[in-house]
């Protein structure tokens, strides 16, 4: 690391070696060579021929470029780049140097989207399957929290205002089925992702047409091919000189998705912790404040918020990006695809880190939960009084009038002079209410107020997540390094 320049923290402080190798220049040039090599297999096995009727791209030539496919020599390439200007082109001269048999035929019929473009929408396709894989062990870990917790009764908040209980694992199950619905996003833009192929210029095949004089099916095969090798099931049927840069929208909109529901969960783990009923992680030797030695701060909640915050607003560089494109093609999309898809990938990967990071080592507090509810439990518990009353022979409307008054009795008790709860005993020593104390104490059963939460953590689990999980447990068991 040089300390006379600026890093980004997304390499220093958040992201995955493993993501930082799918968007670096070793990993774009190597697949450069890759798609030269495919390039040239193609059209041997299509018969392009010379003007001498011979192969235009021998056997010798492609085992040449094989043979030098990954010892890139990018001092070559870098040297001939303050010369022409041209990155391409480069790593064309410099391939070939290494194969100065083949170096006639790489990069034939070709344009420069062909390795630029290709090789994006390669990246992409590898980093959203490292992010699916995460995004995957992220559920896998809060479904073991749901299944753990889902007995637990707790406090429910509607406007951040008490409400009916819940219970702790259900309020995961939320957390749960909105990472879930990214998950079936990630399935489906992986499921439509296509190559560029081999378009020409401005997409119309001109220049292959030309070399493969003017047999449409032998070129119509070249991208096909192309795609097989690569990995990829098909390129896209029509284009400009690039593809549509609304793939890059599709894709970062996924990404601004997991987000979104990372942040929300990272809100409700810090609202939690300061209820001090939930807390993320907290290491032995960690420091929450400077100046503050008691306090436990949730870092990496909050750092989840900031980086998702990042990654939601790096929709709109895709969208502009997309939106201005000119005809079949202008440049002003190359500098700030380099930073917006390299870095709204990077952050998520952090984001993701973070988030199985915090959910296996959630630190579950359940007596201040049960204190919490048990002091609200009685306001939650009227409608059953009032319902008991009822069939006793009350008045449904006079005694839900004096429940009302009862409650903002207790209410004022409570935040006005700070005193406990004490709508129970207000309630058994009113007459329009035929039941005792002791009954009423007795009814203060947090779990009789939770209706099928446990239930639907069950189903939720066996009927939704567990057979995705089950269909991709080779992925599952992965343990998040945070390096700050």
């Amino acid at each position: 690391m040089s300390n006379d320049r600026y890093t980004s923290p997304l390499s220093e402080r958040y992201a995955s070696k493993e993501m930082q190798y799918i968007f670096s220049p070793d990993k774009k040039f190597k697949t450069w060579r890759s798609l030269w090599i495919a390039l040239a297999e193609a059209e041997n096995e299509l018969g392009l021929l010379n003007e001498e009727g011979g192969p235009a791209v021998t056997e010798e030539q492609i085992e040449e470029l094989k043979a030098h496919a990954e010892d890139i020599n990018y001092e070559v390439a870098k040297e001939r780049e303050k010369l022409v200007r041209h990155d391409v082109m480069s790593h064309v001269y410099a391939y070939g140097v290494q194969c100065p048999k083949a170096a006639g035929i790489i990069h034939l019929g070709a344009t420069s989207c062909y390795v630029g473009d290709n090789t994006d929408v390669i990246i992409m396709t590898e980093a959203l399957n490292l992010i699916r894989k995460k995004l995957l062990n992220v559920m896998g870990e809060l479904s073991k929290f749901a299944l753990k917790y889902k007995d637990l009764p707790t406090l429910a908040f509607t406007h951040f205002q008490p409400a009916q209980p819940t219970t702790v694992g259900k309020r995961a199950t939320l957390w749960l089925q909105e990472f879930f619905m990214d998950f079936e996003d990630v399935e489906y833009v992986l499921s439509t992702m296509k190559l560029l192929g081999s378009k020409g210029t401005t997409g119309t095949q001109a220049s292959f047409m030309e070399l493969f004089d003017g047999d449409e099916e032998k070129v119509k095969a070249l991208d096909k091919r192309i795609a097989e090798k690569m990995g990829f099931e098909a390129c896209f049927p029509v284009s400009g000189q690039t593809y549509s840069r609304k793939l890059d929208t599709r894709v970062l909109n996924v990404l601004a998705g997991i987000a979104a529901s990372a942040h929300k969960f990272s809100n409700d783990i810090r609202l939690l912790q300061h209820l001090k009923e939930i807390e993320e992680p907290f290491e032995k030797n960690q420091i929450g404040s400077s100046a503050m030695a008691y306090k436990r701060n949730p870092m990496r909640s909050e750092r989840i918020a900031s980086l998702a915050r990042y990654v939601m607003s790096d929709v709109t560089n895709g969208m502009f990006t997309s939106a201005c494109q000119w005809f079949e093609r202008t440049l002003d999309d190359s500098a700030n695809k380099r930073i917006s898809i390299p870095e709204g990938f990077l952050a998520t990967d952090g984001i993701l880190d973070l988030l199985l990071n915090v959910v296996d080592g959630l630190v579950v507090y359940d007596k201040v939960i049960e204190k919490r509810l048990l002091s609200e439990l009685p306001f939650m518990a009227t409608e059953n009084i009032m319902m008991d009353a009822v069939k006793a022979g009350g008045n449904r409307q006079e005694l839900h009038e004096r429940i009302r008054e009862l409650s903002m009795e207790a209410g004022k008790n409570v935040k006005q002079y700070g005193k406990e709860n004490n709508l129970l005993e207000l309630i058994a020593e009113d007459s329009s209410f035929p039941v005792g104390l002791e009954e009423l104490q007795s009814a203060m059963q947090p779990e009789k107020y939770v209706g099928r939460a446990p239930s639907q953590v069950e189903e939720f689990i066996k009927e939704v997540i567990a057979p995705v999980l089950e269909a991709n447990r080779d992925s599952l068991g992965m343990k998040a390094e945070i390096n700050v």
